[in-house]
């Protein structure tokens, strides 16, 4: 059994006994850092996650991070492939937000789900690591999905029960006024933009007591547009992005199929420079060992030719 020292904002967390600290993220496209592109990170995006994890180095050198997230996967993927690989990883704090995906599938029974979702959440909290979950937020994205609106609500109120039965922190995404702005979502609507994702991470921090200077975006309020460019704007959406979703359901497949996780094992977290330096050590690794293993197949080309002479 693991005892946990050190209390932040009245929350038992973030190290052990030994002083270790360890932050495992699981879920989906949101915990990915979908929408918020950076192309010098693994998978092409940064996200929420990466600024709590630099946020914590900051705050207390020692910090490692994984994040098993992938985007589309669906609450069986999540137990299926994340669970396991993150219990073994002897956490400290964990974030998991699943199930999205799950509410825009027509078939998903959501009393099953639930159920299935509460089972995880019982593993986790066994841990005795701090354990942050996260409701959903109702994206005003078109009329289509509003049929969803119903099983959205469900899930939020059986999330906001399970993180009182548990003892987890509840982030409470579905009351966040600044998500009213569209500006804080990408061009698809459906995941945040560069700017939500920090907002996203400054309320995680918030709530596990950590400094950082996040601040909202002083914007001004968003032009209203005109009918026409309302109605371009429309189509575009709909061309680049709804077709494509259908697209891709009717044919079984998911943008994440092909991916990885984006930091699959704990990388220990600089203080300065943050993850993209952790990024760029492990590039010019890869780098090297190309190198090196194209070296060592001359070599022996060249053996080869000599012996043949």
């Amino acid at each position: 059994m693991r005892v946990y020292a050190g209390v932040v904002a009245g929350n038992v967390i973030l190290t052990d006994q030994d002083g270790r600290r360890r932050f495992v993220a699981l879920g989906d496209s949101f915990t990915e850092g979908v929408g918020d592109r950076n192309e010098a990170l693994p998978n092409g995006v940064r996200g929420w996650a990466d600024r709590v994890a630099e946020k914590l180095a900051k705050a207390e050198p020692g910090w490692e991070y994984a994040n098993l997230a992938v985007r589309s996967k669906r609450l069986r993927h999540v137990i299926d492939e994340q669970l396991d690989r993150a219990l073994a990883m002897e956490p400290t704090l964990i974030t998991l937000y699943a199930g999205g995906n799950d509410i825009l599938d027509l078939a998903t029974d959501m009393e099953l789900l639930m159920a299935e979702y509460e089972k995880l959440v019982a593993r986790l909290a066994a841990t005795g690591a701090t354990l942050v979950l996260f409701t959903g937020y109702d994206v005003k994205v078109s009329a289509v999905l509003e049929p969803f609106k119903k099983r959205n609500a469900l899930y939020n109120e059986r999330v906001r029960e399970l993180a009182a039965k548990y003892g987890a922190v509840l982030v409470d995404y579905w009351c966040l006024d600044a998500y009213h702005d569209r500006r804080m979502w990408a061009a698809d609507r459906l995941h945040m933009s560069k700017a939500g994702h920090k907002y996203m991470a400054s309320q995680v921090l918030d709530h596990l007591g950590v400094p950082h200077k996040f601040s909202p975006k002083d914007w001004e309020p968003p032009q209203r547009l005109k009918l026409r460019d309302w109605e371009r704007r429309q189509r575009r959406w709909v061309n680049d992005w709804v077709l494509p979703l259908f697209g891709r359901k009717l044919r079984g497949v998911t943008l994440g199929d092909s991916l990885g996780p984006r930091w699959p094992e704990p990388v220990k977290v600089p203080r300065k420079a943050g993850l993209r330096k952790v990024a760029e050590r492990q590039a010019a690794a890869a780098a090297g060992s190309v190198a090196s293993g194209d070296a060592g197949n001359s070599q022996h080309g060249k053996a080869k030719n000599n012996g043949g002479t």
